[in-house]
């Protein structure tokens, strides 16, 4: 049962990466805490955390499970359905009286890439809604580094990403921001937008010096055309959505557009983001063979 007396937050994606760091994290707080899922008999959560099963293509249900929620997180998964899913939650938490919504978006231009593009039409809803919100706008997680784990672990691995530079962020980094987002009061016009950082940018060729480093044995990136990239993946067994986001990304990386270095993770914690060293130093069992 929900208490009247304490913020009554949701977590719409609470067994992701983010989300499930965040929700471990607020878990401590004294609050109550709500996780939406399609399925809740799977989702492996903290003690105290309330279920709700949710299904995006019914807004009753998106309505009833967001009645009496104070503030609502919201992480989804890349697919063909994010945008109407977020949208459709978005409009829920509005018709629901949710006070503020805290959305995580990405890091990077206007484009026609995906998902940025994706995250673009989102946060354009949302910005037409009246409610309160915080957009987070993260660099590229460190974790889209474990893909690569076997081929690492081989000495080499292959992208199109040239010498273009890229700030890695941790998603422990992320979620602690997340929390402090959605414990702050704030006005109910507000509308904010935080860009998050790891403390630096890298080329490949520089991420692979560094595993080589830690792992004590050479580690190269060998840099292709973008076509061949995608000829590549789609080669391993990748659907073509999924090798068309990889190869968007490292367009990115190419033209290093997600190289910006902020202070905002400090300023909001308190504390210097983790590095990618950091988080190598962590997962080195990923890279070995």
């Amino acid at each position: 049962m929900l208490n009247p007396s304490k913020p009554r937050i949701a977590i719409a994606g609470a067994t992701g990466r983010v989300g499930a760091t965040l929700t471990a994290l607020l878990a401590a707080d004294p609050i109550d805490l709500v996780a939406l899922t399609r399925q809740p008999s799977t989702a492996r959560l903290p003690e105290g955390v309330v279920t709700f099963k949710v299904d995006f293509k019914r807004a009753d249900m998106l309505e009833g499970a967001l009645r009496g929620i104070d503030r609502l997180f919201i992480a989804h998964g890349t697919s063909l359905e994010q945008v109407a899913n977020e949208i459709a939650l978005i409009n829920a938490a509005v018709a629901s009286g949710v006070r503020h919504i805290v959305k995580l978006s990405a890091l990077g231009p206007a484009t026609r890439l995906l998902p940025i593009a994706w995250h673009m039409q989102i946060e354009a809803h949302l910005a037409q809604q009246p409610i309160a919100s915080t957009v987070l706008r993260p660099s590229t997680f460190s974790h889209v580094l474990k893909r690569l784990g076997p081929h690492i672990a081989a000495g080499s691995w292959t992208g199109a990403a040239g010498n273009g530079r890229v700030n890695f962020i941790d998603t422990r980094d992320v979620a602690e921001v997340a929390r402090i987002a959605l414990l702050e009061e704030i006005e109910p016009a507000s509308q904010r937008a935080y860009h998050l950082s790891g403390p630096r940018a890298w080329t490949m060729d520089q991420v692979a010096e560094e595993l080589a480093r830690l792992l004590g044995h050479p580690v190269t990136y060998v840099d292709r055309p973008p076509a061949e990239q995608r000829d590549a993946l789609l080669g391993a067994g990748l659907a073509p959505l999924v090798a068309d986001l990889l190869v968007g990304l490292d367009q990115m990386f190419r033209e290093s557009v997600i190289a910006e270095t902020t202070s905002t993770v400090e300023e909001l914690t308190g504390k210097a983001p983790r590095s990618l060293t950091e988080w190598l130093t962590d997962n080195l069992d990923v890279f070995r063979a």
